[in-house]
């Protein structure tokens, strides 16, 4: 089971793949070629960032949980 910081690192790579293939997207658009299975992965990208945000969110509160009720209102 991978832990939180790798589930986070899997996001933020995802994220710059995503920002690099929407600029692919756009230069074939200028071009005037068909981009529809481009877009469908771009799409399935997307869909597995929603993934890794919900297991992160899932990881962190179960970490929450297993702390103390009087460390989880500090700041440090």
């Amino acid at each position: 089971m991978p832990d939180i910081e790798f589930i986070r690192a899997e996001i933020q790579r995802t994220r710059l793949q995503v920002l690099r293939h929407r600029t692919e997207i756009m230069q074939l658009q200028r071009a005037g070629l068909p981009t529809t299975s481009a877009e469908a992965l771009l799409d399935r990208m997307l869909d597995k960032i929603v993934d890794l945000c919900a297991e992160r969110d899932r990881l962190k509160k179960e970490l929450k949980t297993g702390l103390p009720r009087r460390m989880l209102g500090r700041r440090w």
